[in-house]
Order: C-alpha cells, then structure tokens, then sequence
C-alpha cells in the first residue's frame, strides 16, 4: 500500500512567501470542495540565518537549522518535501541526504513549465547565490533555452534592495524596484521572464506589474508539480 501522501513545505525565507506558496498550492488543485485540497504540514519558522548573506560570505551558514526543519517535517510523516526558497536549494543535496522523504527540486519544476510554452529565451530574475549555482541555465539549455542574466548593476540597484523592501514588509516599494529589473530583461531581449525568487512575484502582483508574456512562477511550477503527484495518488485508490 503506498503511503500516505502528506507534503511538507520548509518555509520561513521569507514567511510570507510560505504563504504564498500555500495558497499557490491551493490555486493548483482546483478542487470543489475542502477534503480534496492537498493534505500539507508547514514549518514557517524564520529565525534561519539569511542566505543570500551566507552565500557571499557575510553570514553564518543556514544548514543548521534547514536540517532541523527537515528533521521535522519527516517526523510528522511528510512524504515528498518542498522548499519554499529559491536560494536555498544551495543546500538541497545536504537536505536530501540527512530526509526520509524526497525532496522535489523548484528548478525541475520551473525547468518543466518552461518547457511546455518553449521561449527561445527567458530572463531569469534571482539571488546572486542562485544564479552562480545555474540550475536554472542548465535545465533550460537542455530544452533549448537561452538564459538572460542580470547585470551587476541591476542586482546592486533593483534586485537586492527590491528583495529586502519586500522583507520587512514594504512590498509596493519593493514591487517597483523588482519591475525595474524585469524592465532591465526584456529590453535585452527576454521572450519570458522568470522569477526565481519567492519575493519577486508576489510584489510584482502587488503593483499590478505584468511583463506582455505570462512569466513563469517557479514556485506557481512547484505547486503544479505538487498538485499532479497528490492527484495520481488520489487516482490509484
């Protein structure tokens, strides 16, 4: 008998991108009534040192306490594991090795969903830690998408303070430096955009900032992901 399908989401960078991630995952089921939605247990805990500080060298290293938060959620029964934060997939082998349960990689998923609309190519709007790892440019140059990056100015000017603003709760102010750098990508010719950062698109939303193709929601791509594997279980009951 296969196990009981109970998601565990690993939050808390930034919690309010947790939550948006519960209520994308909500969005993704499309279910008509309560029972059908995806059964899900949240660590939401913020005090985790900051990654993008970590990455460069600035602050101490998060893995601690992402073990800890995976030790929990496996010890609730969470069959399949999801990080709601981009950056840190950094840590995610480190992660993988010390779960019970898989974890599902936001990449593969936002790899997938890119895919399916097949840009020539996308700007990929990140972390600086994020965008050295390129595990976004490899899995689109193996479906044959060329990947746009940011220029150091943007990330300087738009990026790391749009992301921050977003951080403490200013999301309007963080919203029009973050559409700032979207701009910065389609300029330079970008078919698509994506916003590989839990904070990007919730304040893009907030302003009502829309790029002219639908940009691609790793985090939208994950729930997606999330929802079909709940259903097929569903389905083979």
């Amino acid at each position: 008998m296969a196990e009981p399908f109970l998601l565990g989401v690993l939050g808390g960078m930034g919690p309010l991108a947790a939550v948006d991630f519960q209520y994308q995952l909500l969005r993704a089921v499309n279910s008509a009534s309560d029972q059908q939605q995806i059964p899900m247990v949240v660590w939401n805990v913020p005090q985790i040192p900051d990654r993008q500080k970590a990455l460069a060298g600035q602050g101490p290293s998060p893995l601690p306490q992402l073990i800890d938060g995976i030790a929990r959620l496996n010890r609730v029964g969470a069959s399949h594991i999801v990080i709601a934060c981009n950056t840190a997939h950094h840590w995610f082998e480190a992660l993988q090795a010390a779960s019970r349960a898989p974890l599902l990689h936001i990449a593969d998923a936002a790899a997938e969903a890119a895919a399916a609309l097949a840009p020539a190519s996308v700007g990929l709007i990140a972390t600086q830690g994020t965008l050295d790892a390129g595990w976004f440019q490899r899995r689109f140059a193996q479906r044959g998408i060329e990947t746009l990056l940011p220029t150091a100015a943007e990330i300087a000017d738009y990026f790391v303070p749009g992301c921050y603003a977003v951080k403490r709760g200013d999301i309007a102010a963080g919203g029009a430096l973050l559409a700032r750098q979207a701009q910065g990508l389609l300029d330079r010719g970008a078919e698509r955009l994506v916003l590989a950062c839990t904070e990007v698109p919730l304040a893009l939303r907030a302003i009502s900032w829309q790029p002219p193709s639908a940009a691609i929601d790793p985090a939208e791509a994950m729930a997606a992901v999330c929802a079909r594997l709940w259903q097929q279980q569903q389905s083979a009951i």
